[in-house]
């Protein structure tokens, strides 16, 4: 029987027509390949539990919106939200829960990494109403992270310690993306959450106002079947970028972070240059530093495209665009730069803190202006 008949067939059960018990968000991107077969197993796994499906795909070049079109056609518990000009996982978790209806959410990858087999004993825990938040845990005993290498292991052990530090609750696994929470211990996070990254569980945890009554349940993580990892590198920079916000981020804008450490990088690239035009090419000045300002710049802006800006990086024609319109805004910056502390310093004030507060002038006007000109939401 194909995965549409089952689907068809279980339609016809008077239970699912019921309002659902169970919200299951399923951020999802290019798994086109595992929607149904991740539809079959939950369905196979929560027999007595009433159940909706949301699943939210960053419109996904591989059909995965229309291939779960397809599953709502015949079964009305599976929907889907499909963004466009927007990414993150977080931020993907937050808009499903957001769009869901059941006083309970799970939250579970879409790859069948997540052992659905455990949401019915999830289930059975958060809805005694003793605990906020059940968490599907790999290190408690009775769970594994199956055929994963030291390496990897290590590095997770390594997040988890920084990200019990930061939390302060009471989680074997806080870097988990399987988990199931009351809507009301959620709501109350929402104010504060970041949506940074990928570590949805870390954020809610650490953004709510009071201790969280947690619990966890055990289970084996698998290996993916169908479609490729979407952990790269740069997710550690996104798990970075979480720490810093949940650290400063009333304070200052994690965003604004990132971009001032890219500037500092920049400033050293600049002078790595310059040194290497001027002093081992011999080279006149001026256009050593000209090199060295168009290369610094440069740099500047693929990071930000790369890392400050991941969820709206520009590709294609509008590189050249955004390259072009980040040039300009930091010339002004520099002129801006230049102006202040020119004028601090005929005001008698000492050189260092004039050329500190031009520096800081440049820098809020470098993010302000390519934030709204360069990289701008569309």
């Amino acid at each position: 029987m194909s995965a549409t008949d089952v689907l068809a067939a279980e339609r016809a059960d008077p239970v699912a027509a019921l309002p659902a018990e169970l919200s299951i968000v399923v951020p999802a991107f290019n798994e086109a390949a595992n929607v149904g077969l991740l539809v079959e197993a939950v369905a196979a796994a929560l027999p007595d539990i009433r159940w909706e499906m949301v699943f939210v795909d960053d419109n996904s070049p591989d059909g995965t919106s229309a291939r779960v079109r397809e599953l709502a056609a015949y079964d009305a518990r599976v929907r889907i939200v499909q963004r466009y000009g927007r990414r993150g996982l977080s931020s993907a978790c937050v808009e499903g829960i957001l769009a869901s209806a059941a006083p309970y959410v799970a939250v579970m990858d879409c790859d069948l990494q997540h052992d659905e087999r455990a949401l019915a004993a999830m289930f059975a825990t958060i809805r005694s109403g003793d605990v906020d938040l059940v968490v599907g845990s790999r290190y408690v005993e009775g769970g594994s992270v199956g055929d994963w290498n030291s390496r990897r292991l290590a590095a997770s052990r390594l997040a988890t310690r920084m990200a019990t530090m930061l939390t302060r609750t009471p989680i074997s696994d806080p870097m988990s993306g399987f988990f199931m929470i009351t809507r009301d211990a959620f709501e109350r996070s929402l104010p504060r959450l970041s949506s940074v990254g990928f570590k949805i569980l870390l954020d809610i945890a650490a953004s709510a106002p009071a201790p969280l009554r947690i619990a966890e349940v055990p289970y084996t993580f698998r290996n993916r079947q169908h479609g490729e990892s979407k952990l790269d590198s740069l997710v550690l920079w996104e798990y970075f970028q979480l720490i810093l916000d949940k650290a400063f981020g009333r304070v200052i804008p994690v965003r604004f972070m990132s971009f001032a450490l890219v500037g500092i990088f920049g400033l050293a690239v600049h002078f790595a240059i310059l040194t290497f035009c001027y002093v081992a090419l011999g080279t006149a000045f001026a256009v050593a530093q000209t090199a060295a300002t168009v290369v610094a710049i440069t740099n500047n802006f693929i990071l930000n495209n790369l890392l400050t800006y991941r969820d709206q990086r520009l590709k294609g024609p509008a590189l050249l665009r955004g390259w072009l319109t980040f040039n300009l805004v930091c010339a002004t910056g520099a002129a801006a730069n230049v102006g202040m502390a020119d004028w601090l310093f005929e005001r008698h004030t000492y050189w260092v803190f004039s050329a500190i507060a031009g520096v800081l002038v440049s820098v809020v006007w470098n993010y302000a202006m390519s934030s709204l000109f360069t990289w701008r939401q569309r």
